[in-house]
């Protein structure tokens, strides 16, 4: 019994240590229902995590709690020194850098890494980080610092602000961060825009001036973070918006169609729903054509009579050139 307690105390103070790496502060009775044990408990775990070498810090009154913050040294059994610094050059590279779906898991790690790195290494890092880069196709190189900065305000849940293009203007915009969303091409950052009062994404890559404050703020229900950037970049910045049924397995589909290009959800095992936007609608209508399957055009109902105009034109075009000769019996 004695070992499968040590085993269930062992798991808890490791999930207690994935929860204060998650966000910037916990309460103790918030640590308490997510663990399923006593405030009381959560105070001998936490003894047990500073005896390991973590700083947790935790202060009293309104806004205090738990809090993981940066120590003298690493705590033991994770990472010396020179391999702290290889890896957080490493991810540094990653996350701003173009290798296709390593950027989001690097950073994922390097704001976890940067909550207990030491000072002294910090500068180590960015020297030679500066000194890291990269080349070839595939996504959009960002500045991890920039990066770093808007996933650090993301996790702490601080407002963030930064200069954009607006039209042919360049506005300073104040946002609650919620989430850096990587694509095939580009880094964009889901956020409440304070100043338009709904729900925006930006790219990171249009940033300029990048900041975070130290106004917390609490986190508002949010739609899904992937699904409304994908959502956004493949139809809403466009002017001209369809959907169409497809007579072919989504996984199919989307092996045909890049992610920034087009959204597309199952309709059962043999059909998907393909939403997407361009320019005109003839685009959007001949980019489903050349995928080569049976398609029904679901919206918007002109683009019924663009299938007609099309097709007559085809048919018109192909008409002067005589039909493959056939043998006579």
């Amino acid at each position: 019994m004695a070992n499968a307690d040590e085993r269930g105390t062992t798991e808890r103070v490791l999930t207690l240590l994935g929860l204060l790496q998650q966000r910037r502060i916990w309460t103790g009775p918030e640590l308490a229902g997510r663990l399923g044990v006593t405030p009381r408990t959560v105070r001998r775990d936490v003894g047990r995590l500073r005896t390991l070498g973590y700083p947790v810090h935790a202060s009293q009154g309104a806004g205090g709690g738990y809090q993981l913050g940066p120590g003298q040294d690493l705590p033991p059994l994770l990472l010396d020194d020179e391999e702290a610094i290889a890896t957080a050059v490493a991810l540094l590279a990653g996350a701003g850098g173009a290798v296709a779906g390593a950027g989001d898991a690097a950073l994922r790690a390097l704001t976890k890494l940067d909550r207990v790195l030491p000072t002294r290494l910090r500068h180590e890092v960015r020297a030679l980080a500066g000194s890291v880069e990269s080349f070839g196709g595939g996504r959009t190189p960002v500045d991890p610092e920039v990066l770093m900065t808007l996933a650090r305000a993301c996790r702490d849940e601080v407002e963030a602000g930064f200069d954009y293009p607006s039209g042919s203007e360049v506005r300073r915009r104040r946002v609650e961060p919620y989430r850096l969303v990587a694509s095939d091409r580009r880094w964009y950052l889901l956020a409440y825009d304070l100043d338009r009062d709904d729900w925006r994404n930006f790219r990171v890559d249009r940033m300029t001036d990048v900041s975070a404050r130290s106004w917390c703020f609490r986190p508002r229900p949010s739609p899904d973070a992937a699904a409304y950037v994908q959502e956004s970049v493949a139809s809403r910045v466009y002017p001209h918006q369809a959907r169409f049924l497809v007579h072919a397995p989504a996984d199919t589909v989307r092996a045909q169609i890049p992610a920034s290009a087009a959204v597309v959800r199952p309709r059962g095992s043999e059909r998907c729903e393909v939403l997407s936007g361009a320019g005109s609608l003839d685009f959007t209508l001949m980019h489903v054509l050349l995928l080569g399957h049976d398609f029904e055009v679901l919206d918007p109902p002109e683009l019924g009579s663009r299938c007609r105009a099309l097709a007559k034109k085809l048919l018109s075009a192909g008409a002067t050139i005589p039909p493959p000769d056939t043998k006579k019996s």
